[in-house]
C-alpha cells in the first residue's frame, strides 16, 4: 500500500493532469493507494482544484492546507506524518516527474530494499544553474555523507515509512531524508533511473541561493549525526585542545621569564594573556559539553525515547 506525497506551491494549472496521471497509472496496480497533496501556502487557486479532487475522489484524495508557505521540507514532512501507508513516495507537483515511474520504484522496495532513489540521469534544466550545480552539490555530498546516490535532489524516491516517520525535517533537509533513513538502519538502499520532463507551466522555485542552503543544512546533518547523541565529544574535544595550548604558552611564558635573556617580563609577551584566554575557553566548552549532555538526557528520557530502532521484518507492501 502506497502513499503517494505531493507538496506543492503555485501550480493549479498541473494539478488535475498531474493527478489523472497518477490515477490512471496506479488505479492499475493490485495495491492500495493514496495520493496527499499538501497546499504549502499557494496564492492561486490551487486550493479549489485540490479541494474540488478531493470531493471527486474521497477515498484516494486527500489535501491538506498549510497555513503559509513554510517550503518544500515542511510540506514534505506533512505528508509524511498524515500517510497511513507503509511505502511513502514523494514527487514534484511541477509534471517534472513521471508517475509512471512509481509501480518501478515500487517493485524494487517489494525485492527487499529500504529505499529506492530516483535517478534523474537526463535532466531537462538549464545545463548550468540546475543541472551542473546540482551535480556539484551531489558530489560533495555523496563524499561527505558516504551514501552512494548520485541525485539526492530528485523528490520522486520510496521508502518504508518504518524508516522516516520519526525524523523531523527543518530548513531545507528534504533532500537528506536518505541520509537520515540510513543513520535509522536503512541499509538496503538503491537508485534507479527515472523520467525527467520539461516543465510547462508555472515556474520554478529554485534559484543559486539553494546551492549555500544545501551546504549549511549538511553542515547540520553531519554535526547531529556525529554528535547528537554525544555532544561532549566534540565540546570535550575543542575544550581540551584550548587547555592543551594553554598549557604551552603557560610554560614558554615562565621559560622566558626565568630562563631567557631576551625577555624578563611576562608584559613583554602574548604568552601570558593567551594561556589566560585558552583556559578560560576550554573550561567553557567543557561545560557546555555537559550541559548539552544533561539536555540530551532530557529530551529522550522526558519524551521517552529510545536511542534504537528495532527493524520491521514485514517487508510486503
Amino acid at each position: 500500500m502506497v502513499s503517494v506525497i505531493v507538496p506543492l506551491f503555485n501550480e493549479e494549472k498541473n494539478l488535475i493532469l498531474l493527478f489523472e496521471k497518477i490515477h490512471s497509472v496506479l488505479s492499475k496496480q493490485v495495491w492500495d493507494f493514496e495520493v496527499i497533496f499538501i497546499n504549502d501556502g499557494s496564492t492561486d487557486d490551487s486550493a479549489s482544484v485540490l479541494d474540488s479532487l478531493e470531493k471527486d475522489y474521497p477515498d484516494i484524495v486527500r489535501s491538506i492546507h498549510l497555513l503559509r508557505n513554510y517550503g518544500q521540507t515542511a510540506a514534505m514532512s506533512a505528508g509524511i506524518d498524515e500517510s497511513k501507508y507503509d511505502i511513502i513516495v514523494p514527487m514534484d507537483a511541477d509534471l517534472q516527474n513521471d508517475p509512471n515511474d512509481i509501480p518501478a520504484l515500487v517493485e524494487q522496495l517489494q525485492q527487499g530494499y529500504d529505499i529506492v532513489s530516483g535517478w534523474r540521469k537526463d535532466r531537462k534544466d538549464s545545463p548550468i544553474k540546475r543541472t551542473l550545480l546540482s551535480n556539484i552539490a551531489n558530489y560533495l555530498i555523496r563524499k561527505i555523507s558516504k551514501v552512494e546516490i548520485h541525485d539526492l535532489g530528485c523528490s520522486l524516491k520510496a521508502y518504508r515509512k518504518e524508516f522516516i516517520a520519526d525524523i523531523h525535517l527543518y530548513g531545507e533537509m528534504h533532500r537528506f531524508i536518505p541520509i537520515y533513513a540510513k543513520w535509522n538502519g536503512a541499509t538496503r538502499i538503491t537508485e534507479m533511473p527515472v523520467k525527467h520532463q520539461p516543465r510547462e507551466h508555472g515556474v520554478s522555485k529554485y534559484g543559486l541561493n539553494r546551492i549555500l542552503k544545501v551546504i549549511l543544512d549538511l553542515t547540520v546533518v553531519i554535526f547531529l549525526h556525529k554528535y547528537g547523541q554525544k555532544p561532549i565529544y566534540i565540546f570535550g574535544t575543542f575544550g581540551f585542545i584550548n587547555l592543551f595550548c594553554s598549557f604551552f604558552c603557560s610554560c614558554g611564558a615562565i621559560y622566558y621569564k626565568f630562563f631567557s635573556q631576551t625577555y624578563k617580563s611576562f608584559i613583554q609577551t602574548p604568552l601570558p594573556l593567551l594561556a589566560v584566554m585558552f583556559f578560560v575557553v576550554g573550561i567553557l566548552c567543557i561545560l557546555m559539553g555537559l550541559l548539552a549532555e544533561l539536555s540530551i538526557r532530557t529530551y529522550y528520557e522526558s519524551q521517552n525515547k529510545k536511542t534504537y530502532k528495532i527493524r520491521n521484518r514485514n517487508t510486503t507492501p
